[in-house]
């Protein structure tokens, strides 16, 4: 009976490679994509953020627009935060440089970044 322990061996050593190949680690947010330069407004719509990256200069306001029909969004980041909002807009001024990263909390995946530089070309 040596065949049935080494068909036993092979299918647990097929399962395991085929389980290791499945696991592709955590996906890359859509924040994570280079940003889109000239860009003011982001429009909260179909569970995405648009674009999901923005890049500006100190001193930019950003306006976030909701119309997404009756699904509620908002926008949380470090220092800035909207209500739950079905229609109209939410804007904050960047007077620095650096990162920031945002989120709608009511929908898992629903990222955004907004990079302030001190020079953008357009």
């Amino acid at each position: 009976m040596p065949a049935r322990p080494r068909l036993l061996a092979t299918l647990v050593l097929v399962l395991t490679f085929t389980l290791t190949a499945c696991q592709t680690g955590p996906a890359a947010s859509p924040a994570d994509t280079p940003p889109a330069r000239g860009v003011t407004t982001v429009e909260a719509k179909d569970l995405k953020f648009l674009p999901p990256a923005i890049e500006v200069a100190p001193g930019t306001e950003v306006t976030w627009r909701f119309d997404d029909g009756s699904v509620p969004h908002n926008v949380k980041g470090d220092g800035f935060a909207s209500g739950n909002q079905t229609r109209g807009t939410f804007s904050h001024r960047f007077e620095r440089a650096g990162e920031y990263r945002y989120h709608c909390d009511l929908h898992a995946g629903m990222d955004g970044r907004v990079v302030v530089t001190a020079s953008t070309s357009g």
